[in-house]
């Protein structure tokens, strides 16, 4: 009997909410790491979490991280707590430190 799961793409194990506005078939897991990665981070599940550690480790998921424009704080304070890097370091976190609001009140 052959297992299912083995005969799947990688990406076709992450949740399918993830890739709402992108064909699954199109993702390449090592090609758009960077896009799988953020999206997990901002709204993936816990095994979705699992799976990307699995496959690209925490260094790596840390790496790509420091360059994203925009992520959740939630998931910038999990990231500088399990990887080590500085929050100074993150992109997000310093431009959006940057950033004027539209409107004081």
């Amino acid at each position: 009997m052959v297992d299912k799961i083995a005969l799947k793409k990688p990406v076709e194990l992450l949740s399918k909410h993830l890739f709402w506005d992108t064909p699954i078939n199109q993702i390449e897991i090592e090609k758009n790491k960077g896009f799988i990665v953020h999206r997990v981070l901002e709204y993936g599940l816990w095994s979705d979490w699992q799976l990307i550690r699995k496959w690209y480790g925490i260094d790596q998921i840390g790496k790509l991280a420091t360059q994203f424009r925009s992520l959740d704080p939630k998931a910038l304070a999990f990231l500088v707590n399990i990887t080590g890097i500085e929050l100074n370091n993150f992109r997000c976190y310093t431009s959006k430190q940057l950033m004027k609001a539209h409107w004081s009140f």
